[in-house]
């Protein structure tokens, strides 16, 4: 199967290759502190002014000695010259004594292996050693982790919590980060109403602007909230022009079909260029990538489950691309499949799915379920996606391809 059996209509890798090969990551930098730069994106390589950990020190409790003295058959007795917790420099090892070390203190010069203090028994001021011990055990050599001068993170990296531990363990207190890229949206439709107020007859609540709110802030993108607008060539013609105006990116939801009150597409055509329309997607088919003005659009369907899908399957990398990120793959692993589909995908679908573990063990991916493009709930009660690949059928128990929520959309 081919998306030639649906004219016109983009695979989706190929939709996802064209928006990152057209996408400009911002280049203005600041600096901020390692403690707030979670989400963040370097701006360039860190590199560590020390070695990492900065001298050998005991990875246990236990006692420095030198492995020379110390019997290979029998067990040795020796005194104990000095007591060293961590954060204190030691002296250098007396010969033919020990030194009681706490875990992450320093060995003193002359020692070159910790014995585990549950390996040995103390008698007064002098311990006794088991025999055969091995030399450089339970030493965390200089350096053993990150050595002075390396490159600790590169740049284009989006930093995660573990990242600001290890920039914090050499040292690096602030960092240059690229500025946060600038995103407006607005929801089309007559029909939307904000929460909170009342919901005269035919209309529903604005769901879609808080998917892309939540989806926006957790890629760490500063949002620019144009609201809801009238179905109206002029109403849209309008919010796109202050889009373009005070925004890096323009994301919409609705209005990129061939309706009579669709005309985001019309308008983004009058005032730029609509470069890709209609995916091969489920749910997700209109979604449209061109520009306005210059500054690149992403109109995203109407439906709750297609601005979802749309916006972590596409948008996703090419947002987190041009706001300098290197890699922007997601991470996709192997399950079960709880369910089956017996008839070739039309359009690659991208099931709402929860993870269960098998009477095997084995994790399956069972379907959360209504897999209707207006049905949001399946996607709240799901853990990521099940891919229905194009042109391919699914059988309950043999591998689906699964994609988290967590992968995904953050």
């Amino acid at each position: 199967m081919s998306c030639c059996d649906q004219p016109g209509l983009q695979p989706v890798e190929d939709a996802i290759a064209t928006l990152l090969a057209s996408a400009h990551p911002v280049s203005d930098i600041e600096t901020v502190p390692v403690e707030r730069a979670l989400g963040r994106v370097l701006a360039k390589d860190q590199v560590s002014g020390v070695d990492v950990p900065p001298e050998d020190n005991s990875a246990m409790d236990g006692y420095a000695l030198f492995s020379g003295d110390v019997s290979a058959d029998a067990e040795t007795l020796l005194s104990i010259s000095q007591r060293i917790p961590a954060g204190v420099s030691p002296k250098a090892l007396a010969s033919g004594t020990a030194a009681r070390i706490f875990t992450g203190a320093e060995v003193p010069q002359g020692a070159d292996t910790v014995v585990m203090q549950e390996d040995c028994r103390v008698e007064g001021d002098r311990v006794i050693f088991p025999a055969g011990l091995v030399a450089g055990d339970n030493i965390r050599r200089r350096g053993q982790d990150i050595n002075s001068g390396a490159v600790v993170l590169q740049a284009g990296r989006r930093l995660q919590p573990q990242d600001l531990g290890l920039l914090a363990s050499v040292g690096i207190a602030e960092i240059p980060v690229y500025r946060r890229l600038k995103v407006a949206i607005f929801s089309t439709g007559d029909e939307l109403v904000a929460p909170g107020q009342p919901l005269p007859a035919g209309h529903i609540y604005n769901s879609n602007r808080y998917t892309l709110a939540g989806q926006l802030e957790a890629l760490g993108l500063e949002m620019v909230d144009l609201g809801i607008v009238g179905d109206t060539a002029a109403a849209t013609e309008q919010a796109l022009r202050k889009a373009s105006e005070v925004a890096d990116c323009i994301i919409t939801s609705g209005g990129v079909s061939v309706g009579e009150e669709d005309h985001v597409k019309g308008c983004v055509e009058k005032l730029g260029a609509i470069d890709l329309w209609k995916l091969a997607i489920k749910p997700g088919k209109p979604f449209a990538f061109g520009n306005v003005m210059g500054k690149p659009f992403l109109g995203l369907p109407g439906n709750p489950a297609s601005v979802f899908v749309t916006f972590a399957i596409v948008a996703r990398p090419f947002l987190l691309r041009s706001q300098g990120v290197t890699n922007v793959a997601t991470p996709i692993f192997s399950v079960e499949a709880g369910f089956s589909r017996s008839k070739p995908a039309k359009r690659q679908e991208y099931l709402r799915a929860k993870l269960v573990t098998g009477d095997n063990g084995a994790l399956r991916a069972e379907l959360s379920g209504n897999q209707s493009s207006g049905v949001l709930s399946t996607v709240s009660s799901g853990d990521g996606f099940a891919i229905h690949r194009l042109g391919e059928t699914i059988t309950e128990g043999k591998v689906v391809s699964f994609l988290p929520f967590n992968g995904s959309v953050n």
